[in-house]
C-alpha cells in the first residue's frame, strides 16, 4: 500500500499510566509505519498525561474534564459544565486538526473527543483495556468503528461485529526477558539461594499492600524470601528504612522493569489492565491484590479473568489478615503449583497487541 504521508491522527487517553502508556505505544508504532504522519494527543488538564506525553515527544492539548465521583461531592455539581465545555473544546480541536482517525484508550478526555469524532463521521477506534468496561466506553461502543479488547466475553457490553481481541500494549523489553534472571538479581543486590518477591503497587503506591509487606517482613525471612518492594512515591519516605541486606530493596519507582521481573520468583501486584497484560507475558507466579477503590470494581474482574483459568492467585484486601501467610507459604513450598501458575498465565499472553491494534487503525485509514 502506498503510504499517504499526511495522515493526521488524534489519540486520547489519560488519568492513569494504564491509559497513557498504551496510547504512546500505539502512537510509536504508527509513527514507525507512517514517519510523516502528524500526531496530536488530547488529555484532561492537570492529569499526568499533560507531563508524560510531551516527555514521549508528542504534542498534547487539555480538556477541562473529570469523572463523576462515586460519593456525593461538590465536584459532581461541576460535571455537567465540564462536559459541555469539553465537548465544545473537542469539536474545535477536531475542526482545526482535521484528523483522519481518532483513537481512544480510556480516561476522562477520550469520551468527549470520540463523541465528537463519531458524530462527524471520522473513523474512530477504542482500545478497551479492562475485562469490565466503564460507562463512557459502553456508551461510545455503539458509535465508534472498531473496539480492540484484551479479554473474552466483551460482546456482553459491545456490538460483537466491532470487537477484535488484540490484548493490551506492553513494554517491548519484556519480550526479551529470557535468561536475564541472574542479571536481574545482581542489579537489585538479591542474594543467591533465596527466593525473590517483587511487590508492585503502581507509580503512586498502594497503601494496603505497603502495610501488608511491612507487617510480614519477619514472616518473609522465615520463608527464605527477600523482596524488591516498589512502594510508590507517596510512601517512599515511610518505608525506605526497610531497605536492608536482610529484607531486600525498597524503591519509589522501578526504572528497569524487565530486570525486576526477571529477578522475581513471585510477584504481588494490583490488577490494573496493563499490569495484568504484562504479567501474562512475564509468566511468573502472581498473587493479585486488587484495588477496591476503582470504578465498577474492575481490578477484581481483571484478576478473576486470569484466576478462573488457574493462572494466578487472588486475595482481597479484606482477607489479607487471615489468608495471606497461609496462601503465600503454600505457594513457596509447592514447586508444582509455581510451575502450573507460570505455564497457565503465560498461555494467556498476547504479545503482538500493539502491532495488531495498529493493523486495525491502518485498515480504517485505508478505508477512509
Amino acid at each position: 500500500m502506498a503510504k499517504k504521508e499526511t495522515y493526521k491522527i488524534i489519540l486520547s487517553g489519560g488519568g492513569t499510566g494504564g491509559h497513557i502508556y498504551p496510547a504512546i505505544a500505539i502512537a510509536n508504532e504508527l509513527k514507525s509505519r507512517f514517519p510523516e504522519a502528524e500526531f496530536l494527543f488530547v488529555g484532561a488538564k492537570d492529569r499526568m498525561e499533560m507531563e508524560k506525553v510531551p516527555q514521549a515527544g508528542y504534542a498534547i492539548e487539555g480538556l477541562w474534564i473529570s469523572g463523576i465521583q462515586r460519593k456525593l461531592t461538590l465536584k459532581n455539581l461541576a460535571f455537567p459544565f465540564k462536559l459541555i465545555a469539553s465537548l465544545v473544546r473537542a469539536r474545535k480541536i477536531v475542526n482545526r486538526f482535521k484528523p483522519d482517525v481518532v483513537i481512544g484508550t480510556g480516561g476522562f478526555a477520550s469520551g468527549p473527543l470520540l463523541q465528537v469524532a463519531a458524530s462527524k463521521g471520522i473513523p474512530s477506534l477504542i482500545q478497551e483495556q479492562n475485562s469490565f468496561p466503564g460507562i463512557t466506553n459502553k456508551l461510545l461502543g455503539k458509535k465508534v468503528d472498531k473496539i480492540c479488547v484484551a479479554y473474552d466475553g466483551l460482546e456482553r457490553f459491545f456490538p460483537k461485529e466491532k470487537l477484535i481481541k488484540t490484548g493490551n500494549p506492553i513494554r517491548q523489553d519484556l519480550l526479551q526477558m529470557d535468561n536475564k534472571s541472574i542479571e536481574g538479581k545482581k542489579a537489585f543486590n538479591q542474594k543467591q539461594g533465596k527466593y525473590t518477591l517483587l511487590v508492585l503497587g503502581g507509580s503512586l503506591g498502594a497503601r494496603r499492600i505497603n502495610e501488608l509487606i511491612e507487617k510480614e517482613l519477619e514472616f518473609f525471612q522465615t520463608q527464605n524470601v527477600q523482596i524488591i518492594w516498589q512502594c510508590g512515591k507517596l510512601y517512599y519516605e515511610t518505608y525506605k528504612k526497610y531497605n536492608s541486606s536482610e529484607n531486600g530493596q525498597v524503591h519509589a519507582f522501578l526504572n528497569t522493569m524487565d530486570l525486576a521481573y526477571a529477578a522475581a520468583d513471585f510477584i504481588i501486584s494490583r490488577a490494573g489492565a496493563s499490569s495484568v497484560s504484562e504479567l501474562c507475558v512475564v509468566g511468573k507466579p502472581v498473587i493479585f491484590i486488587p484495588s477496591p477503590n476503582v470504578a465498577e470494581d474492575h481490578q477484581t474482574k481483571n484478576a478473576m479473568a486470569v484466576v478462573d483459568k488457574d493462572a494466578a492467585l487472588l486475595i482481597k484486601e479484606t482477607d489479607l489478615e487471615v489468608d495471606f501467610e497461609n496462601r503465600f507459604a503454600q505457594l513457596v513450598s509447592s514447586s508444582e503449583k509455581q510451575q502450573q501458575l507460570s505455564k497457565n498465565i503465560k498461555a494467556l499472553a498476547l504479545v503482538n497487541a500493539t502491532k495488531d491494534i495498529v493493523d486495525e487503525v491502518e485498515k480504517l485509514l485505508r478505508k477512509n
